[in-house]
């Protein structure tokens, strides 16, 4: 029961951590890298993206001076692309999902939060702006902002992390209840070579 536990909240940790987390960072190939803010100004970048784009995964990388923001409820930042004068997408980013930020070096107390904001599913071929502002949130003592374009990213599953957090429950309460029976129905058979002999004479002695 224990092996069987172990392979369960392996395969959770799987389905709803690691797979999730691989195709929003890794899926497709990159279109580039568009530095949108900078010196306390903010700029809109702009892609020309095609039709064999889709599906487009818009990722922003925030560089703060901040060991975390997981505590931040509010918006950071606001991010819209449009193309022809049609918006393909809208959203709001909070980094409050951001965990293990990436160090931007050794020497420097910066680090890197990514967030996602969105999929672009259909891609009309021709020149898309993005525009990144701010939100409602301050505090955050922002160094630079980067949008990070993915052609052809392949879109989560939105049942997988609910599966995933399932089988990982699943596998976590069948770890501890085998502990904790291992410990209570556990110990060693005794030995019958510790026990003395019985008496081989006098009352309650041994037939011979």
């Amino acid at each position: 029961m224990r092996f069987l536990s172990l392979l369960l909240l392996i395969a959770g940790a799987a389905i709803g951590i690691f797979y999730p987390w691989v195709t929003g960072n890794f899926s497709g190939h990159a279109i580039g890298a568009y530095r949108v803010y900078e010196g306390g100004r903010f700029r809109p970048a702009t892609a020309q993206l095609a039709a064999s784009d889709a599906p487009v995964r818009v990722l922003v990388d925030l560089t703060a001076r901040a060991e975390r923001i997981a505590g931040q409820q509010r918006t950071l930042l606001t991010l819209t692309a449009a193309s022809g004068g049609r918006t393909a997408l809208a959203s709001t980013l909070s980094f409050s999902h951001t965990d293990n930020p990436r160090q931007v070096s050794p020497q420097l107390p910066d680090k890197i939060f990514r967030d996602e904001a969105g999929v672009i599913e259909a891609v009309t071929p021709g020149p898309y702006v993005f525009t990144v502002g701010p939100g409602d949130a301050d505090g955050i003592d922002m160094r630079a902002v980067d949008l990070i374009l993915r052609a052809g990213a392949g879109s989560i599953d939105e049942r997988a992390q609910p599966a995933g957090y399932t089988l990982m429950g699943i596998g976590l309460t069948g770890l501890v209840l085998s502990l904790v029976f291992g410990r209570r129905g556990g110990g060693h058979p005794q030995n019958p070579n510790s026990q003395p002999p019985p008496p081989r004479w006098g009352r309650n002695g041994s037939p011979r």
